[in-house]
């Protein structure tokens, strides 16, 4: 692997907002969006667009969105 293709790799970023409260949640959806380092409401974080990442958005579609 080169220099450019592991810098390209790295630099794939998704922002991703919260937008429902954690109020009535399950467990699992409340741990979900606590791993992707969400605490408050309309908050705003950026991680890695990894499949992993990209699966926690997916369980919890109603409570969080991504940001372009």
């Amino acid at each position: 692997m080169t220099r450019a293709s592991k810098a390209a790799k790295t630099a794939a970023s998704v922002k991703i907002k919260q937008i429902g409260s954690l109020i009535g949640c399950t467990d699992k959806q409340r741990a979900c969006v606590r791993g992707l380092g969400l605490r408050k409401l309309n908050q705003v974080v950026e991680r890695q667009d990894t499949p992993m990442v990209r699966g926690m958005i997916n369980k919890v579609p109603h409570l969080v969105a991504v940001v372009e």
